[in-house]
């Protein structure tokens, strides 16, 4: 457990919640990536941890960048703060199992790149997102110029890291920027609720997942050879086998599944 990051584990649920806990704004200082990076390792290790949200709290989720650490950074110090950043986040993206983040307040800079980094945004009605890293004379560096215009398209990527203004939950829905929107108090339970659901599915989410992450990066080709690699291997779980006993006795939607 780190100083401004820890894993919280509901054990019924299943649902293990990355809380970032460093008052007033959740500022991304080099320790709070790196505790980041160990929450999620710990995470992946996690025998009953099915599904992970990323929460920074009733407030703010994160309000970017600790600005204060930039003035003495040379470039060599740069350059390793933003493999730290690179690093922390695609521990985080490449789980095996679903990640939501649950936005409330801010989500920028860091902040917004941390929530892309997950496989959903759920947010507040008055969360705000954005990268405004070009108004200090910067660019994103934890994978906003790459995550960003996968999520949302390249022209309207641009516009939001050219402009670094902030986008409200009206346009973030509209956009695809974030997938579901809730009252503020209700949002960390909602997306306890969604990650519960996918902890009890079967194994084979997690093949899914891989599936998708590791073959949008590839030709079509090699990834449909990967497709069809990890369909073989999800015939080989206990769940497949309990899925399609319970589909040809009750129907659909009745299996209970061992994660196995």
């Amino acid at each position: 457990m780190g100083e401004f990051v820890r894993l919280e584990v509901d054990a019924e649920r299943q649902v293990g919640t990355i809380r970032l806990d460093r008052p007033p704004m959740n500022a991304l200082s080099r320790q709070v990536w790196a505790e980041i990076e160990q929450a999620a390792l710990e995470a992946a290790d996690h025998d009953e941890v099915g599904a992970v949200v990323v929460w920074g709290g009733p407030k703010v989720f994160a309000a970017g960048a600790d600005i204060k650490e930039f003035p003495d950074w040379d470039y060599q110090q740069v350059n390793d703060t933003g493999q730290l950043l690179q690093r922390s986040l695609d521990t985080l993206a490449r789980l095996p199992v679903p990640t939501i983040a649950a936005i409330n307040g801010y989500a920028l800079g860091g902040g917004s790149e941390l929530a892309l980094a997950c496989d959903f945004r759920f947010a507040a009605d008055n969360a705000k997102l954005g990268q405004p890293e070009i108004l200090l004379g910067i660019i994103p560096g934890a994978g906003g110029t790459q995550r960003l215009p996968r999520l949302v398209g390249l022209s309207r990527a641009k516009e939001l890291i050219f402009s670094g203004r902030m986008v409200d939950m009206v346009e973030g829905e509209r956009i695809g920027l974030v997938d579901a929107v809730y009252p503020s108090d209700d949002l960390y339970e909602a997306a306890m609720t969604t990650a519960a659901r996918y902890a009890a599915g079967p194994y084979a989410l997690r093949l899914a997942k891989q599936a998708i992450e590791d073959g949008t990066e590839l030709p079509l080709d090699q990834g449909l050879r990967l497709e069809r690699s990890l369909f073989a291997a999800s015939f080989a779980t206990d769940d497949a086998s309990i899925g399609i006993a319970s589909f040809l006795a009750s129907g659909p939607g009745e299996a209970e599944f061992t994660g196995r």
